[in-house]
């Protein structure tokens, strides 16, 4: 079980997460669905300590970490049982994808060069790109780099998973690749937090969706009941509006 109390953060006036809390239970796959600037990306960053929540709670596999007095100590115990997959990929240009894997590896979990080539190799080989072990980010497609960018956030056995908008910078062509190996992920057993746009995926993967609006979740549930049932105005409205803007064949 994983619980996160009360977390709120803002940036100057602007109130971005306001007193959210959600459970996620070992196995899950939550979904983070709203429009832009709901606070769906913030609240992934702040989980993963790379914004500064302005208060809240984390309890995670036992760790219980307070974000108002988070210690250098604590954030880095919060890294090691969490793993962030960007939108822009965010690998190192100047190494290859087995070395952008081992660098965690080696940085973080303080492994062997031999250790972490072969987790590498392993997780690589696991998102279908055992013949891509050499090739620098350049000589990738997108869905490729991002690819490895899933394989080196699961080379962290993470507790959980942060998925922020993975296909997003991806053209239409590439999104497929990187869902079917999310997809995988998920049918293996591994914790995600998910923000998508992509909702027929959100349907299919999620075991719970989440609408966040102003920074704050007015509504949860199944994807059956979120998506077929939404009790809020506001999500149906924001369900609506995405469907009516997609061709027949996006409908769920």
């Amino acid at each position: 079980m994983i619980r996160i109390d009360h977390l709120s953060k803002a940036f100057g006036a602007n109130v971005v997460l306001d007193d959210v809390s959600l459970d996620i239970e070992s196995g899950d796959v939550v979904a983070l669905i709203g429009s832009s600037g709901a606070g769906k990306s913030t609240l992934l960053r702040s989980i993963n300590c790379l914004e500064k929540a302005d208060k809240g709670h984390i309890d995670l596999d036992g760790l219980t970490v307070d974000f108002t007095s988070i210690t250098k100590k604590e954030r880095l115990a919060l890294r090691q049982q969490t793993a962030m997959v960007f939108q822009q990929f965010n690998l190192f240009q100047h190494r290859t994808a087995l070395d952008n894997i081992k660098e965690g590896l080696k940085t973080v979990k303080k492994l062997s060069d031999k250790e972490a080539t072969q987790i590498a190799i392993e997780k690589l080989e696991l998102v279908g790109l055992s013949d891509r072990v050499n090739y620098y980010p350049k000589h990738l497609s997108g869905g490729q780099q991002q690819r490895v960018g899933i394989a080196r956030a699961l080379a962290m056995e993470p507790k959980l998973l942060l998925l922020d908008e993975p296909t997003s910078a991806l053209d239409p062509e590439l999104v497929g690749e990187v869902l079917q190996t999310i997809t995988k992920t998920a049918e293996a057993g591994q914790t995600m937090l998910l923000v998508s746009h992509e909702m027929n995926f959100v349907y299919r993967v999620a075991t719970k969706v989440l609408f966040l609006d102003q920074g704050k979740i007015i509504e949860q549930g199944t994807p059956k009941q979120v998506f077929y049932a939404p009790q809020c105005e506001r999500t149906r409205e924001f369900l609506n509006d995405y469907f009516k803007s997609r061709s027949p064949e996006y409908m769920i």
